[in-house]
C-alpha cells in the first residue's frame, strides 16, 4: 500500500458543506441457506470529506452493491454505514447517485431537467433559476438549454445529468461508472469537465470505475477492491497536483507508478475471478497482458 502526500485541496468554504461517509466492517449477502451468496465481506473504508475518492475493482466484484448500500437503497447484512456520524437507514437528500444509464426525462428540455429537483421540492425560486443558468454555463450547455435529451450527444447528456445532480447540493455525490458508454474522446472530455466541477465545488465525491486511466486522472484517493466477496485490497493516495492535464499524465512518473501498482493488484484479483469462470475477468486479463507487452516493447 502506498502512503504519499495527498493532492492539493479545494476551498475551505466549499469543504464545510461536504459530507463524510464511514463504512465499518460491512457485509452483504443475498439468498438463504445453501443458496446464500456473499457479495461484500468485512468491508471498511472512509469517503473523506471534500475529497474525490475513486473505487476500482474487477467487473462483478460488488461495487454496485456497495453503491446501493451507501445510497440507502439496501441495508447491509452486517456492519454499519454512517454519514457525518449518523447511521444510513435509507435514501436521503444528503446523498445523490448518478448511475451508468441516462436518467434524463425525454419529454423535458435540458433546462427543465436541471430544474426538476427544485421544482419537485416546490423551490422554483429566483435563486434556483439563477443556479440552473450558472450550471448550464459550467457544463457548456447554455446553447442547448431548450434541446431535448434525444437532441444531445451522449457526453452532453452526461453533463446535463451532472448539472441536475449539483443543483440539489448533496453533501456526497456517488457516481457509478457514469462515462462508461461514451466513446474515447467524449469520455476524456467528460473527465476534464467533471474534474473541473469537482475542483470548483469541493463537494465530497465517490466515483466507481473499471478504467484505470480514469481512476488516476480523477482520484485524490484510490480504493482497489478484491474479487467477490469484495473488500478493500489497497488504498493509494494520489499526490498528482490539480488541475490535471491528460497529455502530461502520460509521461508522469507517479501516474505510471500508480497505474502499474493498481494493474498488478487488479490482475491478481481478476485471476481469482477467472478461475471461477468470469468472462469479464478473462477480458481484463487479455487487456492487461497486451498492456504489459506494449510497455516492454
Amino acid at each position: 500500500m502506498s502512503t504519499v502526500v495527498k493532492a492539493a485541496g479545494t476551498p475551505t468554504s466549499a469543504k464545510a458543506q461536504a459530507g463524510e461517509i464511514v463504512v465499518s466492517s460491512v457485509g452483504k449477502s443475498y439468498g438463504e441457506g445453501q443458496f446464500v451468496k456473499e457479495v461484500v465481506k468485512d468491508c471498511s473504508f472512509t469517503i473523506e470529506r471534500g475529497k474525490l475518492t475513486v473505487m476500482i475493482g474487477p467487473s462483478g466484484c460488488g461495487k454496485s452493491t456497495l453503491i446501493r448500500l451507501l445510497a440507502g437503497f439496501e441495508k447491509p447484512t452486517s456492519g454499519s454505514i454512517k454519514i457525518n456520524g449518523k447511521p444510513v437507514t435509507g435514501p436521503g437528500k444528503d446523498r445523490l447517485v448518478l448511475f451508468q444509464e441516462s436518467a434524463l426525462f425525454p419529454w423535458m428540455t435540458t433546462y427543465d431537467n436541471i430544474m426538476y429537483g427544485p421544482r419537485a421540492r416546490g423551490e422554483d425560486t429566483k435563486e434556483a433559476r439563477s443556479l440552473a443558468e450558472m450550471l448550464l454555463d459550467k457544463v457548456g450547455l447554455r446553447a442547448f438549454r431548450k434541446k431535448y435529451p434525444t437532441q444531445l450527444s451522449g457526453g452532453m447528456q452526461r453533463r446535463a445529468e451532472l448539472a441536475r445532480a449539483m443543483i440539489n447540493n448533496p453533501e456526497v455525490m456517488i457516481l457509478d461508472e457514469p462515462f462508461r458508454g461514451l466513446d474515447a474522446m467524449s469520455k476524456e472530455l467528460m473527465w476534464e469537465y467533471y474534474s473541473r466541477l469537482y475542483e470548483e465545488s469541493g463537494r465530497t465525491n465517490f466515483f466507481i470505475t473499471t478504467d484505470i486511466d480514469e481512476a488516476i486522472f480523477l482520484a485524490d484517493r484510490l480504493l482497489i477492491m478484491t474479487n467477490v466477496p469484495t473488500q478493500v485490497r489497497a488504498v493509494v493516495e494520489i499526490d498528482i497536483p490539480r488541475p490535471r492535464d491528460l497529455v502530461s499524465l502520460v509521461d508522469d512518473d507517479r501516474a505510471n507508478e500508480v497505474k502499474m501498482e493498481a494493474l498488478s493488484l487488479l490482475h491478481e484479483e481478476a485471476m481469482k475471478s477467472f478461475a471461477g469462470g468470469s468472462k469479464a475477468a478473462a477480458d481484463f486479463i487479455e487487456a492487461y497482458s497486451k498492456r504489459l507487452r506494449t510497455k516492454k516493447e
